[in-house]
């Protein structure tokens, strides 16, 4: 397995070897050493999700407050996705941006969003299916959002397709809004975390 660092500091790409013969196909789409020695950690796994998404629908962007937060490692076993991360730590040197990763059931690529980013996806076929392990499980106290159609984010959603959100994700606040209302995760209390993680590994 391959790991690529991405432009967003602690978020990482992962792409493993696929083997294909008669019957069909076999791919790991997560390797705990591979993991390990690219994020310094081992992945910690508090639940496992799936969600099944029309062509076109957005889902995100979702994060929680950090610590503990909940990282997430996400492939895409059917179809095909568009895979996006945004910094919402307050402080980080790549703060608003993002970086996008196209996901699907060719490559199996995976990727690891770190506690305190912001993720968001939009799925490019019919029935596309996202599997995403979480470090932590659901807390819905802890949960939020920022508007996914947010011009400030100007995030890399398709000109082609049709977006379909969810009432939660259309009334979700701006990136401003959220800043101003204090509920983005900080840069340094994240960093602080990812190096208790690793110092405990």
């Amino acid at each position: 397995m391959q790991a690529r660092r991405l432009s967003i500091p602690d978020c990482f790409e992962f792409t493993p070897r696929v083997f294909p013969d008669h019957r069909g196909l076999f791919v790991a789409p997560y390797q705990e050493q591979a993991f390990a020695d690219a994020v310094g950690h081992r992945f910690r796994f508090g639940q496992a999700n799936t969600s099944v998404s029309r062509r076109g629908a957005i889902r995100g962007v979702h994060f929680a407050d950090t610590p503990p937060g909940q990282a997430k490692y996400v492939y895409c076993p059917r179809g095909a996705l568009l895979d996006i991360i945004v910094d919402l730590r307050v402080g980080s040197p790549t703060f608003g941006e993002s970086a996008s990763v196209l996901l699907d059931s060719a490559e199996y690529k995976a990727v690891y969003i770190p506690e305190g980013l912001g993720h968001a996806f939009v799925a490019l076929e019919e029935d596309t299916v996202m599997t995403y392990f979480c470090s932590e499980p659901y807390n819905p106290v802890g949960e939020h959002g920022v508007n996914p159609m947010d011009a400030d984010l100007a995030l890399p959603w398709p000109q082609e397709i049709e977006p379909v959100l969810s009432e939660k994700d259309t009334t979700a606040p701006y990136l401003k809004e959220a800043l101003e209302q204090g509920v983005l995760p900080r840069y340094e209390d994240c960093v602080a975390y990812y190096e208790k993680l690793r110092a405990e590994n």
